[in-house]
């Protein structure tokens, strides 16, 4: 796995490669003090992985995230942070991250959120679900978010499955359908709970309690 590692601090960046590369299984191909440089090295180096700090001078790791996102490669976002996720693991989900971790797990769990995320599954603190569905009614009202009732048998099960990494291909092998088939199941489950991409499905599946999310051990 190719990782960019964003950190305004040079010898926690030093403490990751070292723990990364140790693993075997992961190289350190770039690293960044600041979200526009995460930004510009993440353009040219297109990583696998990018551990994103989330308290820099300049652009923060929210900001980063968004603009990387953007930018529209494939590449997984995993936060590692100091940070309370009360208050910052909503924001960065909104950005496009796909796993939070706190930096006082990073010795024994780093490798193990890098993996599942780059498999495409979420990793997130095991209180995720409710902390997201706390605050997501705060800010709107529960009433009006979009409710799994609204699915089909079917649509809620390929809703699952994507929430859990499976590709459209490894669904229909799964549940017995083609390919194309559960690319429609996916089509309507998105267009009757509003959501546009990937993350959204993910995001849904934890507020909504149909997956729990890959938690920290």
């Amino acid at each position: 796995m190719r990782a960019l590692l964003v950190d305004d601090h040079a010898v926690v960046r030093a403490g990751l490669k070292a723990l990364l590369e140790a693993s075997g299984t992961a190289e350190v191909v770039g690293e960044a003090s600041s979200g526009e440089e995460a930004v510009a090295k993440a353009r040219s180096l297109a990583p696998d992985i990018v551990v994103m700090d989330l308290a820099m001078p300049g652009m923060d790791g929210i900001q980063a995230t968004r603009r990387i996102v953007a930018l529209g490669i494939e590449t997984k976002i995993l936060v590692l942070t100091i940070h309370d996720e009360d208050e910052f693991l909503l924001p960065a989900l909104e950005a496009g991250e796909d796993g939070f971790l706190n930096k006082s797990a990073a010795d024994t769990d780093l490798m193990g959120a890098i993996e599942a995320v780059v498999r495409g599954h979420s990793y997130l603190p095991r209180r995720a679900a409710a902390l997201i569905a706390r605050q997501k009614a705060q800010r709107r009202g529960a009433a009006r978010e979009p409710k799994a009732e609204a699915l089909s048998d079917r649509e809620r099960t390929v809703v699952e499955l994507t929430a859990r990494g499976f590709s459209a291909a490894e669904m229909g092998r799964e549940l017995g359908l083609s390919r194309k088939t559960v690319e429609g199941y996916i089509a309507r489950a998105k267009s009757k709970l509003g959501l546009k991409h990937r993350r959204d499905i993910v995001r849904f599946a934890l507020e909504s309690g149909l997956v729990q999310p890959e938690a920290e051990q």
